[in-house]
């Protein structure tokens, strides 16, 4: 199925989740802020939430550093 990640048009197994998604991209979810539709999701989520055709991601990746 496709979904929109960051912008960009991406395929998806169906039956996906966000936590199937994050780890088949080998990303970290305690790494990722996750908005799907335009809510973020909590991280003790990730692995509940489906993802359907269309839905619209936005991840960000946290950076360590100082």
């Amino acid at each position: 199925m496709k979904i929109i990640v960051n912008g960009e048009e991406r395929i998806c197994v169906d039956n996906a989740t966000i936590g199937s998604f994050l780890e088949e991209r080998s990303l970290p979810s305690k790494m990722v802020v996750v908005e799907h539709n335009g809510e973020i999701v909590p991280r003790s989520q990730y692995t509940e939430t489906s993802l359907v055709e269309g839905d619209v991601l936005e991840i960000v990746q946290m950076m360590a550093g100082g």
